[in-house]
């Protein structure tokens, strides 16, 4: 599925406000994700760490968490918007948890300056930066 250009907008900007939200006091790396699905539902979700690091929640991980709590499934992109100058990619375990969903999603990656301006923005797809994802799912 090929994304509007006013879908990824509209991504990014609820992105932009989760990441707005989102809890790092230990790295002071704030993430936002948002994900769309097939049926048009957005779902946005921020990082939230832990003293433990293990313990915390990436954004994009929220923001599958977000889409399955709210009875939605078949996303087809998420944005992911990070602090300059360049955009950053999901973790690996982030790419493993979009892949389950959607091998072909599309991603919109996003980075922001000091001021929260965008500085930088380019797509990509889940399949081309985990190309050898594990799978035991019949999902997509």
């Amino acid at each position: 599925m090929r994304l509007r250009a006013t879908a990824a907008d509209e991504l990014v900007t609820a992105a932009r406000a989760a990441r707005a939200r989102a809890y790092a006091p230990y790295s002071r790396y704030r993430v936002g994700a948002a994900v769309l699905t097939r049926a048009g539902g957005i779902y946005a979700g921020c990082n939230v760490e832990n003293a433990t690091y293990g313990a915390t929640l990436c954004a994009e991980r929220s923001a599958i968490a977000a889409m399955v709590s709210a009875g939605d499934s078949d996303p087809v992109a998420c944005a992911v918007v990070t602090a300059g100058p360049k955009p950053g990619t999901p973790c690996g375990i982030c790419r493993q948890v979009l892949v389950e969903f959607a091998r072909e999603m599309t991603l919109v990656l996003v980075a922001e300056d000091a001021k929260g301006r965008i500085v930088a923005r380019r797509s990509d797809r889940v399949s081309r930066l985990l190309p050898h994802a594990f799978g035991l799912s019949t999902r997509k």
